[in-house]
């Protein structure tokens, strides 16, 4: 080997180091990749839904962390399952499920009657009915404290997965999603009125009725901040009752924190599992049908996938995305 091979491969193995280290971050496909996807996202959120000032910390965050490092671009790639989770979320708005099917409000009532009423003072009425008129600051307080923890709780336990379990991290993320399309699916294919909707205006449909509330007004009340009026402010759809995803998350984490060996974690997931089930119906958001068919997404979702990793593809794709956050 010549002197000057030996100074073309050194130069070589400084470029390759100078890479690892960084210097690649801002490559030109990189820097394509994400201004189409930034290009993209905007253009079409300003198109279906309008300009929103959300849409540009979303996209700020993630071109940050996509830039910033290489720990931290494998961290925003992965988590890209629940931004992707929250852009069609977000789009629904577009497409109110009112337009595509009837509203069930009288009929899913009536069920809920027949199935869960009980008498009190010598009338048959649901249980939502029975804590409208029986509330407690005390459940008022637990019940919005519970609900906060519906979406933070599972990106929290997203997090520790990333580092601790990677493999076990995109089962978690792809199920979540899995279980988010299932019911987007019944949100089309049954639009439903929740409780609060047949208490306030009974079973007149009116289209343009705006989020509301409900019973978590009252912790909202008891702490002197509107928590909760900002969230529903933003409601994709008031006729998306049915299933009750906030009754599906957290069965997910449950079910993946015993595959994880979480420990006594895991009673504290499932704590919050039966309080958001609990505070669902206590805040008149959902009926118990709601939870239970919230219920029955996550268990299907869960076999779903499964089922589809013990497949060829699916282990290959797992081990495909894992590769992906891993080098």
């Amino acid at each position: 080997m010549t002197s000057c091979d030996t100074e073309k491969e050194t130069e070589v193995l400084k470029k390759a180091k100078a890479r690892q280290h960084g210097d690649s971050l801002f490559d030109a496909h990189s820097v394509k990749t994400a201004f189409v996807l930034t290009a993209s996202y905007l253009i079409v959120s300003a198109i279906l839904i309008g300009f929103k000032t959300e849409q540009v910390i979303l996209v700020a965050l993630f071109n940050a962390c996509y830039f910033a490092g290489r720990p931290t671009r494998r961290f925003i790639l992965g988590f890209s399952v629940f931004i992707v989770y929250w852009i069609v979320f977000d789009y629904m708005k577009a497409f109110p499920n009112y337009k595509f099917n009837t509203v069930h409000i009288q009929d899913l009532y009536q069920a809920e009657k027949s199935l869960f009423s009980f008498s009190s003072q010598g009338k048959m009425i649901t249980p939502n009915e029975f804590f409208a008129q029986n509330t407690s600051s005390f459940f008022d307080l637990l019940s919005g404290i519970f609900y906060l923890c519906w979406i933070p709780l599972p990106l929290a336990f997203a997090g520790v997965l990333f580092f601790k379990n990677r493999s076990l991290f995109f089962q978690f993320a792809l199920t979540f999603f899995l279980v988010n399309i299932i019911g987007f699916i019944g949100y089309y294919l049954y639009p439903a009125a929740p409780p609060w909707y047949v208490a306030q205006h009974g079973f007149d449909f009116i289209s343009s009725t705006p989020g509301n509330t409900a019973g978590l007004g009252r912790f909202d009340a008891l702490v002197g901040a509107g928590v909760f009026k900002s969230i529903y402010a933003k409601s994709s759809n008031v006729f998306a009752a049915m299933p009750s995803l906030h009754a599906s998350y957290i069965l997910i984490v449950l079910f993946y924190g015993l595959k994880g060996k979480f420990g006594t974690w895991n009673i504290l997931f499932a704590l919050v599992m039966i309080g958001i089930w609990f505070a669902a119906v206590y805040s008149s958001h959902h009926y118990v049908l709601d939870v239970l068919a919230g219920v029955g997404c996550a268990i299907v979702g869960i076999a779903l996938f499964q089922w589809w990793i013990k497949t060829k593809t699916g282990r290959a794709v797992l081990q495909k995305l894992v590769r992906m956050v891993t080098i």
